[in-house]
């Protein structure tokens, strides 16, 4: 049997099957046809030249060059660390909150508050980076503004309360998304040239201008990049996300802030493709290696940059400095299973937990909680 509906009814009819997807399952995936599209221009990246911006801080990727990642990590947090004590000319001390908890460290050692600032509530906005102008979001990272939101209304984002100072629930909530389309090759394997973070930081300008959500500290951007692009920090090439060039292939994701002259301070967050050796997680997990190992690297970098958004602006807020071993950790750091390549057995992967919303689930990386002195996925 047919039945025919008029123009009134199939809007109704319409109207309502949104609203009933909606109530079963907010975590659905938007269509890609949702959110904008935005060319990067000579005027952004002009504005970039004229920002000041601190370090980023990465996630280091697993394998030959773990170990110096990491030391660099170190010589960097302590020379940022510096700097500031003698900018402010005095030596930073450590909040009476942090004080109490030092007869009970153990290892990995707690978390002190260095005075900067935090992200108490905050907007998620995704920018997808397109090849030619196409790569589907579920096919290329799975539903990334989707585990954002489940995170916000988990248990799991409660372990940042006790760094931020609220217990609200819900208050990093999924904004805006857009898209931006880019000329591929940009790796090493190509003879190309990757991207740097200069040029991200020209499109989080793009982006944060076209939206008109700026900034301060209620906006994170978060830049996802596809499969078989290269990213490296410096002009010189030597420190990057390249699976594809062993020598430089230093990180996974990281975190940074950035003063732009004409729209002021932007925090983002940049996501490589991470179901590669180095930056995935185990198989067998709920959701597969793409989408778990895309989840568990954009967890970590929005709990850093919740917990220390200016990371070596002259502004840390809650990092590890009692633990020489691990001086200049975030919280996501301090719950990273080192990789030892030439012993000890350790898998090149990262340890997950798993944590539910409804009936989703998903397998992430452990945050540290200096209530429990642990890396937990509760509070």
């Amino acid at each position: 049997m047919k039945v025919f509906l008029g123009s009134n009814r199939r809007v109704e009819l319409v109207a309502l099957l949104v609203g009933l997807s909606q109530a079963i399952g907010v975590n659905a995936q938007a269509p890609d046809t949702t959110g904008i599209s935005v060319q990067v221009t000579a005027a952004d990246r002009a504005a970039v030249s004229n920002s000041t911006a601190g370090r980023p801080h990465y996630l280091s990727a697993k394998g030959s060059n773990e170990f110096r990642a990491r030391r660099d990590q170190i010589l960097h947090a302590w020379q940022d660390f510096s700097n500031a004590a003698s900018n402010s000319g005095a030596s930073r001390t450590v909040s009476s909150a942090s004080q109490a908890s030092l007869p009970h460290v153990t290892y990995p050692s707690d978390l002190v508050y260095t005075g900067g600032p935090t992200v108490d509530h905050a907007h998620h906005h995704a920018i997808y980076m397109l090849p030619n102008g196409v790569c589907p979001v579920q096919t290329c990272w799975g539903n990334p503004e989707g585990f954002l939101r489940d995170l916000s209304q988990s248990d799991f984002i409660h372990v940042t309360d006790q760094y931020v100072g609220t217990s609200d629930d819900d208050r990093y909530p999924v904004g805006k998304r857009a898209f931006v389309s880019f000329t591929p090759p940009r790796n090493f394997s190509k003879g190309s040239t990757p991207f740097t973070d200069a040029e991200i930081q020209a499109v989080v300008h793009a982006v944060a201008s076209a939206l008109g959500e700026s900034g301060g500290y209620g906006q994170i951007y978060h830049v996802f990049l596809p499969q078989g692009t290269d990213e490296c920090m410096n002009a010189g090439l030597t420190v990057c996300y390249s699976p594809d060039n062993g020598p430089t292939f230093f990180f996974c994701a990281y975190h940074g802030s950035a003063n732009f002259p004409d729209i002021g301070h932007v925090l983002y967050t940049v996501e490589l493709y991470e179901d590669v050796g180095g930056c995935d997680v185990a198989p067998g997990t709920p959701n597969g290696q793409l989408v778990d190992s895309t989840n568990s690297v954009l967890s970590h970098e929005t709990f850093e940059t919740i917990t220390d958004p200016d990371v070596a602006q002259g502004a840390t807020a809650w990092i590890q400095f009692l633990n020489w071993q691990i001086f200049g950790s975030e919280i996501g750091d301090e719950c990273q299973t080192l990789y030892f390549p030439n012993g000890f057995g350790a898998p090149p992967f990262g340890g997950t937990d798993t944590f539910s919303v409804e009936d989703r689930t998903y397998a992430v990386q452990t945050e540290y909680n200096n209530a429990r002195h642990s890396c937990t996925i509760q509070p």
